[in-house]
């Protein structure tokens, strides 16, 4: 602590990112990147912009970003989203960071789940919003009916982290429907993963003015070192969004992120492929799990929340990243004996399961039997 602390700094307790180990051989399963590469346009496009030289670089950026916005607009141009329903920024926890400043401090509390994305509550703690937090069902659900209390807004994680469970889109618009003069913001960070169809709640904002959605380039389109986010709403939301954004830094893209992120979001034949892989890996490596005794939540999302009812969890990880292959353990209450784990390449799958197969043979049930 420093005496030139502000009174706030010493009431922060900040997030903490999944680690980035520099290991030899390390499989990687603790923080759902995409094991696979981005767009190769996405790539191209950045060489483009770079140049030979870097010579574009002298150049400011555009602050509005007008490519991505109209690269968003036209992905979802099925459901007639236009580029004044999009703000863009730098990566997804900008967005929300903004969100959190521009339309959920007000003097009635938030709600969000008590069981969801950790920086919800650090925001919280920064802008000093108010905030409740409300318990998930027994099976790590978002009930609805349980948000049907004064509030001064309400964020959802769907599918929520770190559990993966989805919350369907009926249930997202009966929300909506029961808190008309509520800010209601949907975090997609993972909906990519959720099916075969995609169940965006972008499909609803046209038809509900106070709903914003937030999304990420970080996940589905293998961007999560490019730093690209994006949130879709009512250009009233929207021009709440651009204010704070432009009174804290009005160039938060730089020339390389919008060229690569713009060329992602066009590339529809590179997002298809790749996520659904993923989710071909889900199902396989759940039901490997399943075999070896470990309970799996459902998930929609790139990683797997599971627990295996006679062995403890820390020591889970801990002999697993022994083996050189890392997942991530967090130790809240009701989901402390849980593993997050990231779906990775079939082969990093595969290692994963051997890994846990030595690790189960290798102590006998009950060794480390969770009380």
């Amino acid at each position: 602590m420093s005496q030139f602390w502000s009174a706030l700094v010493h009431k922060l307790t900040p997030y903490v990112p999944g680690e980035q180990p520099r290991l030899p051989n390390l499989v990687k399963l603790n923080t759902n990147e995409n094991p696979y590469p981005p767009s190769p346009h996405a790539v191209a496009a950045i060489r483009e912009e770079l140049g030979a030289d870097g010579a574009s670089l002298r150049l400011y950026p555009d602050p509005s970003a007008e490519r991505f916005k109209e690269a968003i607009a036209a992905h979802f141009a099925g459901l007639a989203i236009e580029s004044a329903q999009v703000f863009v920024g730098n990566g997804s926890d900008e967005v929300l960071a903004h969100t959190f400043m521009a339309l959920l401090k007000h003097e009635k509390p938030i709600l969000l789940p008590d069981i969801t994305y950790s920086f919800y509550p650090v925001y919280c703690g920064l802008y000093g919003v108010q905030h409740i937090s409300i318990p998930l069902g027994e099976h790590f659900e978002v009930r609805v009916d349980d948000y049907n209390r004064e509030n001064g807004g309400i964020i959802i994680a769907n599918p929520n982290a770190p559990t993966g469970h989805l919350l369907p889109l009926a249930e997202i618009e009966r929300l909506l429907a029961a808190h008309p003069y509520s800010i209601v913001v949907i975090d997609e960070a993972y909906i990519d993963f959720a099916g075969l169809v995609i169940p965006t709640a972008i499909a609803l904002v046209n038809r509900y003015p106070n709903l914003l959605v937030i999304r990420t380039l970080s996940k589905s389109h293998s961007l999560a070192g490019l730093r690209a986010g994006y949130a879709v709403g009512n250009p009233l939301l929207i021009e709440a969004l651009e204010r704070v954004k432009n009174s804290f830094n009005s160039y938060p893209l730089d020339r390389l992120a919008i060229a690569g992120a713009s060329a992602a979001m066009n590339d529809r034949e590179h997002l298809e492929k790749t996520r659904l892989a993923v989710i071909d890996s889900r199902t396989t490596l759940t039901a490997e799990l399943e075999r070896l005794g470990f309970e799996v939540l459902p998930s929609a999302a790139n990683f797997i929340f599971t627990r295996h009812p006679q062995h403890d969890a820390t020591q889970l990880a801990a002999q697993l990243r022994q083996r050189q292959v890392i997942v991530r353990h967090f130790t809240l209450p009701r989901i402390d004996q849980y593993l997050r784990i990231t779906i990775g390449t079939d082969m990093q799958c595969q290692a994963l399961v051997d890994a846990l197969r030595e690790i189960l043979i290798s102590q006998p049930v009950g060794l480390d039997q969770v009380g």
